[in-house]
């Protein structure tokens, strides 16, 4: 990747902690903080620690997460993504926390609750807060030191978390290991690649940063003039590459797993790359991993990330010599379709060492573009989707091209308009991935570009890493703009297909005109089939990109073949034999062995139950013990009932077993004992009742780009369920989404996305509805319309059950309650059984309650408490012995004009007490 014009390089002695004993005269606790216990039902308690930090100017909210024991463990600071906040990586931290690490998330400045200007990443802003945190670190007795102030602490985030992590490792030698995730590494090449403004991609920066004002001044100013002249200026690649990790690229040389998209037109496969040569190079361990998804959407693989993060801290943090870090290099291919479930098949591939983005170069030689016969100035060759091929001039007949094809003339038009189309930016969905299924969705338009074109390959070819090319670029004035792209294009030149949707921009200048100049055309990681050929097209146009608005002439001559990497060193991991082929053989064995040792009958799904044919769910005895555990138990004996029309909340403290009696509800997990029963039907896996069953228990996957309708429909086409069983229309009459769905999803609120999410469940009108935390990430408005969404849907007669830590809400919208401690049922019953009984009286008075009543009434005998009620017209009175009666009277007595006496106990109240009577 090419070096900065200006390149700048903020220097500090390499000596530990300077930073720190300025931060830490700095850092002033402002809250004292809340602890909260956070846990999933099959990992230690967790607790959460939130608290605002006052360091560098800047107040910083910072969660906070450790489990169980008294050792010291090495820590981990999780940065999050641009736009974000510290709760986006609230699940990776419990994690870790419960893996044996000290774990804090921040808020970077300006978002979240963090105040200060967005400064991206400045070493004295950002960054140094980073290192407040580290010292803040070091002063907790379970984190281990290296040296005192010197705590053991790594590095993780994706992208803007990314970024910060390489750069804290660089400015604080405290950091002994980072894992940065989609991420950059010059941020003034990533969106000025080449010298042209990556304008789309730019413009969401801004926006999701909440606009220009909340950036630094200069940065504003940066960008503004930027967009405005469509062209980056010297000054502001220097100011994006001073906060770029690339300027203390000689400092960063700890163990670093770097974890990079292949579907990421913001930060591409290049910007990994140079990460990885300048870990190398100062002597530090390396890693590098293509995951499939990226910023443009796509499988992010969470789960294996997460994973392998994990083990890179065990081994570089914990010190841990039998934790496998994995290979130097791996990479996820995507190709074909699964027939059980229709999921893209993905497998990895690896090699001991990275090779780079050139190793195994295969020369290809091209020619200009074959015409097909009747094809016209109006016809495109590259709609990607079954359009004919272009002639050979490059762009429907209206260019000059040499005899042999090998020059080519085009325009740019005036405005840059229309533009041709290779990736969405914002879009996402995981439409770049496509093109590992033979799906093109790119657009080029007749007389914009040049074209050349390969024989067909005698044997496929798997291109990994950059192809390159030498062209002669010449324009009738000024800088030639061309946007170059390599297609995977099918025999019959009808399909064709540009892997990741990646394309990359070249600035040729005057001085650089008339000369070979050798293209490095984008990453990717793509197979093309024996019998396709491999198309080059230098567009004078793209919708990401500025383009000069001045129409233009360019004249393109190749110079040579396109030489493509193929990373020989790197091996596909061998597909998985079908289960049948050891599956059978086995089975038999087993089915043999059980017949000759027990000689019972095989397990057989219990037959269904008439008389529970009309009751939504029965649940009997069900247990589920922790993995690995003999005596440890997620779910105990747990057994309740649901009818119809009723909505039932289920409450419980983090770790009472909720989430696994969903889960076995939901069919996912089988119980060690007990039973399950749907309208009378026991639940397995796959059960056919489990068709009755809605749920919601994660934020559903929408394309932005759809309406909410849009979104629906091909969601139910998907089940493959007639269209008429949908009830479209009446799931989204209960959600209440009106107007908005004819609207696309990415102008939805979090709210709106919610209810849609639900509308989603309740397609068929599932007679069961089971959602999981429906109200997280909503404002007090949306928490009520989702309250009013649950009640009309089971005022069909049909059944809600709700898992909630929202416990005003349930107390508003459930009918029924079931109360988990430990896996174990505390009580089920009514809402106004459970809340209204007790000791807890209210206490009604004609006039306003004075302090001094307060206190007269607190002092009376058998009375434990009394409280003024919020509107100052009634008192609270907790009995301690006394009587209502009693009560009554020695307030009459005290002359209190007493207008009502009743039972009062919040859920909160009753739930605080079920459980603590519970853990007694």
């Amino acid at each position: 990747m090419e070096n900065p014009t200006s390149r700048w390089r903020h220097r500090l002695p390499r000596t530990r902690g300077r930073w720190a004993a300025v931060v830490a005269a700095l850092a002033v606790l402002v809250g004292a903080g809340t602890w909260t216990a956070t846990a999933d039902d099959s990992a230690p308690s967790v607790h959460r620690q939130d608290q605002m930090l006052k360091m560098n100017g800047v107040s910083v909210d910072t969660s906070y997460f450790t489990s169980g024991g008294t050792g010291r463990r090495p820590a981990v600071l999780i940065g999050h993504g641009f736009g974000g906040s510290k709760n986006d990586v609230r699940a990776q931290a419990e994690k870790l926390a419960a893996d044996g690490y000290a774990v804090m998330t921040w808020s970077a400045r300006g978002f979240g609750r963090t105040t200060g200007e967005i400064t991206l990443n400045a070493p004295d802003g950002e960054v140094k807060d980073v290192s407040g945190l580290i010292d803040w670190l070091a002063g907790r007795p379970e984190v281990e030191l290296d040296a005192k102030g010197d705590p053991r602490v790594g590095v993780t985030g994706a992208s803007y978390g990314g970024a910060v992590s390489l750069l804290a490792a660089g400015y604080d030698r405290r950091v002994d290991a980072v894992a940065p995730v989609i991420s950059y590494w010059n941020l003034a090449d990533a969106l000025f690649p080449d010298g042209v403004f990556k304008k789309l991609w730019a413009g969401i920066f801004v926006r999701s940063g909440g606009g220009c004002q909340r950036f630094q001044k200069e940065l504003c100013e940066m960008y503004e003039r930027v967009a405005v002249s469509g062209k980056p200026d010297a000054a502001a690649r220097a100011l994006l590459t001073e906060r770029s990790p690339e300027a203390v690229a000689d400092r960063i040389d700890v163990p670093t797993l770097i974890l990079q998209g292949q579907s990421d037109s913001l930060f591409p496969l290049g910007q990994a790359d140079a990460m990885a040569e300048a870990v190398k190079a100062n002597g530090a361990p390396v890693s590098v991993d293509w995951i499939s998804g990226g910023h443009d959407g796509g499988d992010d693989e969470g789960d294996r990330v997460e994973g392998r993060v994990g083990d890179w801290f065990d081994r570089y943090l914990k010190k841990d010599k039998d934790a496998d870090t994995g290979p130097g290099f791996r990479v996820t291919r995507t190709g074909g379709v699964d027939s059980t479930d229709g999921a893209a098949l993905k497998r990895g591939a690896s090699s001991e060492t990275y090779p780079g983005l050139t190793s195994g170069g295969r020369k290809i030689p091209l020619t200009g573009a074959r015409q097909q016969p009747g094809t016209g100035a109006g016809q495109d060759a590259t709609t990607g989707g079954g359009g004919q091929e272009a002639p050979a001039t490059g762009g429907g007949g209206s260019g000059r091209k040499a005899p042999d094809g090998l020059t080519q003339t085009f325009r740019n038009p005036a405005g840059a308009a229309p533009p041709s189309v290779s990736a969405l930016p914002g879009i996402g969905g995981g439409l770049s991935q496509l093109s590992s299924l033979g799906v093109g969705l790119s657009l080029d338009f007749p007389g914009q570009y040049a074209s050349f074109e390969s024989a067909p390959l005698e044997r496929s070819v798997h291109v990994t890493g950059s192809p390159t090319v030498t062209v002669d670029v010449k324009a009738d004035h000024g800088d030639a703009v061309l946007f170059g792209k390599v297609y995977d294009v099918s025999p019959d030149g009808k399909q064709q297909v540009l892997p990741s949707q990646l394309v990359a921009p070249y600035r040729v200048t005057p001085a650089e005109q008339g000369k070979p100049v050798e293209l490095t055309l984008p990453a990717v990681d793509h197979e093309v089939d024996a019998g396709h050929r491999l198309r080059l097209v230098l567009s004078a146009t793209d919708l990401a990109y500025a383009s000069p608005a001045e129409p233009a002439t360019y004249t393109v001559t190749l110079d040579g073949a396109l030489t493509v990497p193929t990373a020989p060193g790197v091996r596909t991991a061998a597909a998985t034999l079908p289960w049948w082929t050891w599956g059978l053989p086995a089975a038999a064995v087993v089915i043999a062995a059980a017949l000759l040792l027990t000689a019972r009958r095989r397990t057989a799904t219990p037959a269904p139950d008439p008389a529970l044919s009309g009751v939504p769910l029965q649940i009997t005895g069900l247990s589920k013990k922790y993995a690995k555990s003999a005596d440890r138990y997620a779910v105990r004996d747990l057994g309740f009932r649901v009818e119809k029309g009723q909505v039932l909340g289920l409450l419980g403290p983090n770790g009472a077993g909720k989430t696994t009696t969903l889960r076995m509800l939901m069919g996912l997990i089988t119980p060690d004992a007990g039973e399950i029963r749907v309208f009378g039907h026991a639940i397995r896996p796959g059960a056919p009742v489990l068709s009755r069953v809605g749920s919601f228990v994660e934020g559903a996957g929408f394309l932005p780009h759809l309406s909410g309708r849009s979104n629906l429909e091909l969601y139910w086409q998907a089940t493959g369920r007639p269209a008429e069983d949908a009830h479209i229309d009446e799931a989204l009459e209960i959600a209440g989404l009106g107007d908005a769905l004819a609207r696309a999803v990415r102008t939805y609120s979090q709210g709106m996305r919610q209810r849609l999410a639900i509308a989603q469940a309740m397609l068929g009108m599932p007679d069961l509805l089971i959602l999981d935390e429906p109200t997280n990430g909503l404002d007090p408005p949306q928490i009520r319309e989702m309250r009013d969404v649950m009640i009309r849907y089971a005022a069909g007669g049909r059944t809600v059950i709700v898992s909630s830590h929202l416990l005003s809400e349930v107390e508003q919208s459930c009918t029924h309650l079931v109360v988990m401690d430990r896996g174990q049922l505390v009580q089920a019953g009514p809402v106004a059984e459970i809340t209204g009984s007790g000791d807890m009286l209210l206490v009604t008075t004609g006039t306003e309650v004075t302090e001094a009543l307060v206190d007269k009434a607190a002092a009376l005998p058998g009375i434990g408490s009394a409280v003024r009620t919020e509107d100052g017209h009634g008192l609270l009175i907790r009995l301690d012995g006394a009587t209502a009666a009693q009560l009554v009277a020695e307030l009459v007595r005290l002359d209190v004009p007493v207008t009502g006496v009743g039972p009062h106990r919040r859920l909160e109240d009753a739930f605080l007490t079920l459980i603590s009577q519970g853990s007694a």
